[in-house]
């Protein structure tokens, strides 16, 4: 960002400006107008939120006593939130529904390499029982609902839109989520939950171009269930999804960089696999977690700090999670889509 443009040239710059626009990605002369979805950013008190403003916007709109949005919510706020939603997550797993063999650990500076270094699968033993509890049934259910290339455009049939819906009001019946709402509500963030469950929709399941083919991406494929894109793995940071397609034969797990093991699931682990003959370098993802705990911390971190690294904490363990939004396109007015979401460290 650029250092506080002093107040007299600010006030002849908005003077100047005042009558004729003609900077779209710039505020100048534009702090406290009206949102206009022509506009290609924003320089309104909620653009912040919509994570939509001009990249001049704090430097050029901070005397009109604008505060940022998304950091209006502390680091200690949202500490305290994700100890909340950790607590409530009931239907993770236990101790004994998983039996890891995590083999050899390497070097970041090894993961480019693309050498197998684990001859034995990674997971020896996932109770499989966790996938008859009704959040986990309705997300695997989503996992195959899309092309894993991007350049081929995604068209969801009236039993995946339908889908969608179930996973959402399934995971909105758990503790979890409504700890979520409640915290989002309380911040002014949503008035209704109906108004939430709409924008969840929206921005992990609405579709955008992330290849040449019109909308041939979205949030929830590319963190949940992985994308292939210039031969490469993209995404793919969910435990449940590795599970079942290293099960299948087609993920072949190489190593591991970072191994958070904590006292009990959900724990950390950034891993390097091929699947099906694609690789992928470093994937950090949960271990053990429920899809309505992922889900949920992804999109609180998405929600309240845009792009940005969004510092947790989990069970006393400080965790962060970094966000990106799709700059591409958006959705309702001007809001983005979540173009991905995953662990980037478990310390501060």
């Amino acid at each position: 960002m650029r250092a506080c443009v002093p107040l007299i040239v600010a006030v002849l710059c908005r003077l100047a400006w005042a009558d004729l626009y003609a900077a779209p990605n710039s505020c100048q002369g534009r702090c406290l107008e009206a949102f206009d979805k022509h506009h290609l950013c924003h320089c309104n008190a909620r653009c912040p939120e919509f994570g939509n403003c001009c990249e001049d916007f704090e430097s050029l709109c901070g005397h009109e006593g604008f505060s940022h949005i998304s950091d209006a919510i502390t680091k200690e706020e949202l500490q305290s939130t994700s100890e909340k939603i950790y607590r409530a997550d009931t239907n993770k797993a236990q101790k004994a529904d998983i039996v890891l063999n995590s083999q050899n650990c390497i070097s970041p500076s090894e993961t480019s390499d693309q050498v197998d270094r684990c001859p034995e699968p990674l997971f020896t033993y996932v109770n499989e029982k966790l996938f008859s509890k009704p959040t986990y049934a309705a997300f695997i259910n989503l996992l195959n609902n899309y092309q894993r290339a991007t350049g081929h455009g995604e068209h969801f049939t009236a039993q995946q839109l339908a889908e969608q819906d179930t996973f959402l009001r399934e995971a909105m019946k758990t503790a979890v989520m409504k700890e979520l709402y409640g915290f989002l509500h309380q911040q002014n963030r949503y008035s209704t939950e109906q108004e939430f469950v709409n924008d969840l929709k929206n921005m992990w399941f609405g579709l955008y171009a992330r290849g040449k083919e019109e909308r041939d991406s979205g949030g929830f494929e590319h963190v949940f269930s992985g994308e292939i894109k210039k031969g490469k793995v993209t995404g793919f940071h969910n435990w449940i999804q590795f599970y079942m397609q290293e099960k299948e034969g087609l993920v072949d797990y190489y190593s591991h960089i970072c191994d958070g093991r904590w006292d009990s699931h959900p724990h950390v682990l950034a891993l390097q696999f091929s699947w099906d003959g694609y690789y992928k370098e470093v994937s950090s993802t949960f271990i053990g977690s429920s899809p309505e705990f992922e889900f949920a911390l992804y999109s609180l971190c998405f929600i309240v700090r845009p792009g940005k690294v969004c510092q947790l904490s989990l069970s006393g363990h400080p965790l962060a999670i970094q966000t990106y939004t799709w700059d591409k396109s958006t959705y309702g007015n001007g809001k983005k889509y979540i173009a991905t979401a995953y662990v980037v460290s478990s310390t501060q």
